[in-house]
């Protein structure tokens, strides 16, 4: 498509201006950037962004991803599509546009009432009865950025071949502005906040409720249904970071909005401070993610996605009964299979991501990414940070009410199974070129060993593994043990690699931890200087 093709059907006075003033300027590059390629429609569905063209999010973009999605379901009968939104530059807009192509091509749409989390829409999708989900989100991502994820009728993130059935489907819309736009469609209302806050309730949380927490929604939309799921659970309001409680697309006190992110949760760790606070609690500004910090001597600790998960998972196992499983992912800690098995659990481990994970077999309790995401009880079928800081809520009153703090339930754990310890190495580039050209350059000539460590078996992900479906990447097994899985993001321009070195169950456990944070801090910079990235 060329940008006079893309003008004529453009909607949006304002990517009409920028596109307008792009080629009076002459900017071969930025006319390059934005038509020279197209955002792609994957399993995590669209993300990138904002701006003219079909390389960009956009109102054109989003209406042609809406024509496709309709295409796809009228394929299997039709059937209705719930919508949600987050408080992202363009996002309401975004929804409405679905909204309006959807019923146009004679389908049911419900639109959430406001901008509301992303596991409040997983949510409404079994709820009611949908064929398909849309959130209008970017996640974490940075202010300029906007994205378009799908679920269908499962409640859960839409995986291969789907995707790409999605995605022809697309292809094969023509111009937007031929596309018949319908305008009765339903906007829900606070009931189905509603519903979702009373599943909540039922999950595993025991009874001890006394916690004081200090919380923060990185300028997202977390912060009012997490309070209202704190309050009807009997937990004390948490205190927020006033600077960050109101939803603000800009996110003008953080760097990044992804509290993995550093200096992320400065702000909530004053309050916690200030406060007296006994817990940490950030969500992402989607609320589909859960951060946790805990006091450690003066200051604070951060909590690994990893450590949460497997606190998490031996609090819900304790917690329920039966036939129970358990899933977290390959690039996630090996500990949660060794949880599962000491509480008669099956547990299961797929590619990465929630969409994958909520696919591992019937009665998940419980499923974990080392990203901070995790889904309890299986109210949602996807990541779900509100339910999940109410789980963390509950499992630290617990071990108040014992005399017990969540750092000696990890100690507890790593005298148990062994201390399992694990770290990121995210290498973010420029060119996305970069990213295929490392693993390149490491299939050709895989490492013999990383910081002295001896690399056992190299396996290509591409290949596919453990019975797993093909995915881009590579797993190194080293001597020690320990592991290390190098992926490119699905959602950002970043080389992402997962380190985890295992400590004998018989050391103590902070000289176990100590040797562990040098060992994987020798491994990052081996690696790092084995991908040879600029």
């Amino acid at each position: 498509m060329d940008p006079e093709e893309w003008l004529a059907q453009d909607p949006d006075p304002e990517t009409v201006a920028e596109l307008r003033g792009i080629l009076a300027s002459g900017d071969e590059a930025a006319l390059a950037d934005r038509f020279g390629a197209r955002l792609e429609f994957g399993t995590a569905g669209l993300r990138g962004e904002l701006g003219a063209g079909p390389n960009r999010m956009n109102r054109v973009t989003v209406m042609r991803a809406a024509a496709g999605l309709a295409a796809r379901l009228r394929q299997d009968g039709g059937g209705g599509v719930v919508i949600g939104y987050d408080a992202r530059h363009g996002s309401e807009r975004f929804a409405l546009d679905t909204a309006a192509v959807v019923t146009g091509a004679g389908l049911s749409a419900w639109l959430l009432p406001r901008p509301l989390p992303t596991p409040v829409l997983a949510f409404a999708v079994r709820h009611l009865g949908a064929a398909a989900g849309v959130m209008v989100t970017a996640s974490h991502n940075p202010p300029r950025d906007n994205g378009y994820k799908v679920y269908w009728g499962d409640g859960a993130q839409i995986v291969p071949p789907l995707d790409a059935e999605i995605s022809a489907a697309i292809d094969a819309v023509g111009r937007v502005d031929g596309l018949p736009l319908g305008k009765d469609w339903t906007v829900l209302g606070e009931e189905i906040v509603e519903a979702y806050l009373r599943a909540l309730s039922g999950l595993p949380l025991g009874d001890a409720r006394e916690v004081a927490t200090a919380y923060t929604p990185l300028h997202g939309v977390g912060r009012d249904v997490l309070l209202s799921a704190f309050e009807r659970a009997g937990f004390p309001a948490p205190a927020v970071v006033p600077e960050q409680a109101e939803p603000d697309p800009d996110f003008p006190t953080v760097a990044f909005p992804n509290p993995e992110e550093p200096g992320a949760m400065d702000l909530v760790l004053g309050l916690a401070s200030d406060s007296g606070a006994d817990l940490v609690i950030a969500n992402d500004p989607d609320a589909d993610r859960c951060a946790v910090a805990v006091p450690d001597g003066p200051g604070w600790r951060q909590l690994t996605g990893d450590e949460v998960g497997g606190l998490l998972a031996e609090h819900v196992l304790r917690h329920t009964a039966g036939d129970r499983l358990v899933v977290t992912t390959i690039v996630s800690s090996s500990l949660l299979a060794a949880i599962a098995a000491a509480h008669g659990a099956r547990s299961a481990r797929t590619l990465t991501g929630f969409k994958w994970i909520m696919k591992a077999g019937e009665g998940i309790v419980y499923g974990y990414e080392e990203a901070l995401g995790h889904s309890v009880g299986g109210v949602v079928r996807d990541k779900d940070g509100i339910g999940a800081a109410l789980a963390v809520a509950a499992l630290a009153a617990e071990a108040a009410r014992d005399g017990r703090t969540l750092t000696d339930l990890l100690d507890d754990q790593a005298r148990r199974y062994g201390l399992h310890a694990t770290a990121q190495l995210s290498l973010r580039v420029e060119d996305l070129a970069l990213i295929p050209e490392a693993l390149a350059r490491l299939r050709a000539a895989p490492p013999a060993e990383l910081a002295g460590r001896a690399v056992e078996r190299f396996e290509d992900l591409a290949e596919g593994v453990d019975g797993l479906p093909p995915t881009e990447g590579l797993r190194l097994r080293l001597a020690g043990p320990a592991r290390i899985v190098v992926r490119p993001s699905g959602t950002e321009r970043k080389l992402k690699c997962y380190l985890e070195v295992v400590r004998p169950a018989d050391e103590d456990p902070a000289a176990a931890r100590a040797q562990a944070q040098e060992d994987l801090d020798a491994l990052r910079e081996a690696l790092s200087a084995a991908l040879a990235l600029p």
